[in-house]
């Protein structure tokens, strides 16, 4: 099955930048919704970013806070989804996973994606 490990997680002051990865292995489909969600303590999920990866139309969905600050890439191979972000804050502080559906854009619902890495935190103070 559908294999994601994240990296790039890390430590870092308010106003400041981190790129986070994730290598996903044996996807089926040439197309294929790659997104990063975020959670912190007490809270629930949130979706953060999506990107219609592979072969598909590249159509991207951006949780409110975070555009203009975070953006979600592919790698030319197509088998590694980036989130760059960027002007951190204070609340951006969670553990940020990564997410992937096969075959269909699902946008930002954590309910619709099959596959999840084990997650990566980020920290900002």
């Amino acid at each position: 099955h559908v294999q994601l490990v994240e990296s790039g997680g890390g430590s870092v002051q308010t106003g400041g930048s981190l790129a986070l990865s994730c290598v996903a292995a044996k996807l089926t489909y040439s197309s294929n919704c790659m997104a990063w969600f975020r959670q912190s303590p007490g809270k629930e999920r949130e979706g953060v970013a999506a990107l219609y990866a592979g072969n598909g139309d590249g159509r991207t969905y951006y949780r409110q806070s975070v555009k203009g600050r975070f953006i979600i890439s592919q790698s030319a191979d197509k088998h590694t989804v980036y989130l760059h972000m960027n002007i951190l804050k204070p609340e951006d502080t969670a553990m940020y996973y990564c997410a992937a559906e096969e075959g269909r854009w699902v946008g930002g619902d954590a309910r619709q994606y099959t596959y999840w890495g084990q997650g990566t935190q980020v920290t900002v103070s």
